[in-house]
């Protein structure tokens, strides 16, 4: 049996980005598929990368996965690697086990050393996107509890995302985790999604002011690649600190993960190079005692899929992300995608990623192009910005800050003299 075509499918999410779904055909017609992550306007970039790497595996064994993932590093990406290209292999790579396991009619959790564990533990997120006032925080959290989640993630924090933040964002995040703890009671476990945004100073002040709240983490305070900045934090907080969703291959882990730096790391099955990469950069964590919680802003099809699988057979695994605006798109497109209960997924015992993928489905929800988003304008001197920034497109005036006093926006540090950010949508 042979490769005898990749194919990179867009799929529109309905919500922020497309998908990057990878089609793997043989020349014995299985189909195996898998998931490359995206991020919003970079979906195209990843596809390409997906279809380019997919003429070198044709006709290639698919059997053969550590032979492919090494050959696409050292030949075609030449020891050059990147987030489109470790996306695309990660795809590819998934696609692959779920060839192996639908010729062998095993489970891919069963290729991988057995599972652990019979049923995989989520946390909700995707359900406090955009929210302001903390009683909206409260009464959503509330409403994830009634589907039964038992941990649920937010960020408490305001836009737009700043490495220094007045103390009014500190108290602003205070005010919503308060109101999400009061509405969910003890017994539910608040994770706590920082993005990588704050200097460590202020990640230490966020920790502190939150520790109250009983948070079961702490995400992602400070740039994954600063190691001696995540572990100044994580020496000053009591609250456990995670990273690892940028984090690509066993060698972006290794600075983290031997400096003991985090409590626990979140690779994504979709970029870190795959299932079997994932497995790798678990065993490395669990001899340091790192717990991993894999990172899911992926579909709640695929990926979501081959995210249960490795973490099914990881002895450190804790608990995984479960995106909700996702999730009524992916049970059209594959019937049986994965559902928690109670908090809770149980393994899929189909061959494979156990999925059965509606292919007309997935053609169907074609990717479409983004529009533009915000941008900073910086630095204008105060007082003089622009009176008005004609776009390309339409010709139109955009309405400046007003003599109101407006020309400070909530991206500028209060107290700052001499400067202003300006935001505003360019036209699509």
């Amino acid at each position: 049996m042979k490769i005898a075509g990749v194919e990179a499918l867009a799929v529109h999410s309905g919500w922020r980005k497309n998908f990057v779904f990878v089609r793997l055909a043989t020349d014995a017609g299985i189909v195996g598929w898998g998931e490359a992550y995206s991020q919003y306007d970079r979906d195209r970039a990843i596809a390409a990368q997906v279809e380019e790497l997919g003429r070198y595996l044709v006709g290639r064994d698919p059997f053969h996965i550590r032979h492919i993932l090494q050959i696409a590093f050292d030949d075609y990406a030449q020891r050059r690697g990147s987030l489109e290209f470790y996306c695309a292999l990660s795809g590819i790579e998934q696609a692959l086990w779920d060839i192996a396991g639908k010729v062998t009619q095993q489970p891919v959790y069963n290729l991988i050393g057995g599972p652990c564990r019979g049923r995989v533990r989520v946390y909700a997120n995707g359900w406090s996107y955009k929210m302001q006032a903390p009683e909206d925080y409260a009464r959503a959290a509330q409403a994830v509890l009634k589907r039964g989640f038992t941990a649920l993630k937010f960020d408490p924090l305001p836009g737009p995302w700043r490495t220094f933040i007045p103390k009014d964002h500190i108290r602003r995040a205070v005010n919503v985790t308060r109101a999400v703890r009061n509405a969910v009671g003890r017994e539910v476990d608040i994770l706590i999604e920082v993005h990588r945004r704050l200097a460590p100073m202020h990640a230490i002040d966020l920790a502190n002011a939150l520790a109250e709240f009983e948070p079961y983490w702490f995400e992602e305070p400070c740039q994954s690649e600063n190691v001696e900045a995540l572990a100044e934090v994580r020496r000053a907080s009591r609250i456990p600190v995670v990273t690892g969703e940028t984090l690509l291959t066993r060698a972006g882990f290794r600075p983290v993960i031997r400096a003991r730096a985090v409590d626990i790391i979140n690779p994504d099955v979709s970029n870190c190079g795959g299932i079997l990469e994932l497995m790798y950069i678990a065993a490395a964590a669990e001899s340091e005692a790192i717990a991993v919680s894999p990172h899911n802003y992926n579909s709640t099809a695929l990926a979501l899929s081959a995210t249960v699988h490795a973490s099914a057979a990881m002895p450190n695994f804790i608990i995984t992300e479960y995106f909700l605006p996702f999730e009524e798109l992916c049970q059209r497109l594959c019937p049986n995608a994965l559902r928690p209960v109670d908090g809770y997924i149980a393994l899929p015992d189909g061959p494979g990623l156990g999925l059965n993928v509606d292919e007309g489905a997935v053609r169907a929800a074609k990717g479409r192009l983004p529009a533009l988003r915000r941008r900073r304008v910086f630095p204008w001197r105060r007082g003089a910005l622009p009176d008005r920034d004609r776009s390309a497109s339409t010709g139109q005036a955009s309405p400046g800050p007003s003599a109101a006093g407006s020309r400070r926006s909530s991206g500028c540090v209060r107290g700052w003299p001499g400067w202003s950010t300006w935001w505003y949508r360019r036209a699509a």
